[in-house]
């Protein structure tokens, strides 16, 4: 049964483990924060947060541990290295809401079973970029058992305004690579168009107002319209990380017979290597223009 109040543990204080945090605390949620860099932690203290200062201390009175990294290199030190997972209370749920690939995660459902069969583990990658984290309108696809499901409920409908359980543990890191791989072409389509228009002599405006509100253009697409309008490339979601989950997809679906996606990915590592992957996916336009 879920426990009258649920305690949280965010392990990893980036663009997205900050926002999920900051929504857990407005939603009154007691959590604990933790980041290896503690002084992106400390601000939290003011916010009504725990700092712990190690990843193991972080969870040791908590019922719900989420980790929320870089990838799975990151994940396996928090877990293993650092001591997260022999730390973890009986019966608490661990969260992996970083998108780090199906291999990777059955390689960590396949440890727990063998070290912690006493932690409900559960695979729940998130779609939604920094301003959907912080108003926290995520969506959640959780996979995991059925035990796990009530305890967590508080949580996600704090970080997520939709959660979708698709599966057994696997499924939602497998939902997860189809979602990007479905925003990394709709972010290639805007950067070709815009840059094709603005080649063609169009202005950005023009072409926004030609298509908003039409079958063509999604309120997704059009807030990119808007950004590159206004030249903000500041990182929603950084190339970078874009670039790594279609790497992730491309391990599954291969290149030969994904080409096209594989072609994106050559141009977006490119990109990367001119110096632009800290910038929003969104910066693809300004180098196809240039």
């Amino acid at each position: 049964m879920a426990k009258a109040t649920t305690r949280l543990a965010v392990l990893g204080l980036g663009t997205m483990g900050r926002a999920m945090a900051g929504s857990a605390l407005r939603a009154g949620i007691p959590t604990v924060v933790w980041n290896r860099d503690n002084a992106v932690a400390r601000p939290f203290a003011e916010r009504g947060a725990k700092v712990a200062l190690t990843a193991a201390d972080a969870v040791l009175e908590v019922d719900v541990a989420i980790t929320m990294v870089t990838d799975a290199k990151a994940v396996m030190s928090i877990a293993v290295d650092l001591g997260m997972l022999a730390a973890l209370q009986t019966d608490a749920v661990w969260a992996q809401m970083s998108t780090i690939g199906v291999e990777a995660t059955e390689a960590i459902a396949s440890m727990i079973v063998e070290r912690r069969p006493d932690v409900l583990f559960l695979d729940a990658p998130v779609s939604g970029s920094k301003v959907p984290a912080e108003q926290g309108r995520l969506t959640i696809f959780a996979s995991g058992p059925e035990e796990a499901r009530q305890r967590v409920e508080p949580v996600f409908a704090a970080i997520g305004e939709r959660t979708v359980w698709v599966g057994p543990v696997g499924t939602g890191s497998r939902m997860k690579l189809v979602n990007n791989t479905l925003l990394a072409f709709g972010a290639e389509g805007v950067a070709n168009s815009l840059a094709l228009a603005r080649r063609l002599g169009l202005e950005t405006r023009g072409v926004l107002d030609a298509f908003d509100g039409g079958p063509l253009m999604s309120p997704w697409e059009a807030g990119k319209f808007r950004r590159i309008e206004a030249g903000d490339y500041s990182p929603e979601f950084p190339l970078a990380l874009a670039l790594k989950d279609v790497h992730l997809a491309l391990e599954h679906g291969g290149p030969e017979r994904f080409a096209v996606l594989a072609s994106l990915a050559q141009e977006w590592e490119q990109i990367v290597e001119q110096g632009f992957g800290d910038e929003d996916v969104t910066v693809v336009t300004r180098v196809l223009e240039s």
